[in-house]
């Protein structure tokens, strides 16, 4: 099954990618938050695309969850594709993490950040399958 990794945020969404069967996840891109009909239409193309099947989105706690739980259902209806809610503490700081060790450039770190974050929100939740 394929599943979608999403990192919110109210600027960027980081998306990532990956599968039950590899259980692997891989960041994808970033797409700007402008607009949420802009934005769910992006995403409902990427899940066209990719036949994805389940969603895993990053929730943290307090007024930053209440806003992720809000854009979810919403996407949720739009999408037609169920959601699971993921912890994402340390989610960011581990991807900068990572990302340095991985000897990638500050730039391109900077601009691929919450795909990254949302890799590992993934891979958190396939690690429990």
């Amino acid at each position: 099954m394929n599943i979608l990794g999403i990192d919110f945020g109210k600027k960027k969404v980081g998306v990532a990618i990956g599968d039950t069967d590899s259980k692997l996840a891989e960041p994808f891109r970033v797409l700007r938050y402008e607009d949420i009909r802009i934005l769910s239409d992006k995403l409902k193309r990427i899940t066209n695309e990719l036949v994805i099947e389940k969603i895993v989105i990053g929730i943290s706690e307090g007024e930053s969850a209440r806003k992720t739980k809000e854009f979810a259902e919403r996407l949720e209806r739009v999408l037609k594709i169920p959601f699971v809610y993921q912890d994402e503490t340390l989610s960011t700081f581990e991807a900068q993490e990572k990302s340095r060790e991985a000897g990638i450039g500050r730039k391109k770190r900077k601009a691929m950040e919450d795909a990254y974050s949302a890799a590992i929100i993934l891979q958190d939740f396939l690690d429990t399958l």
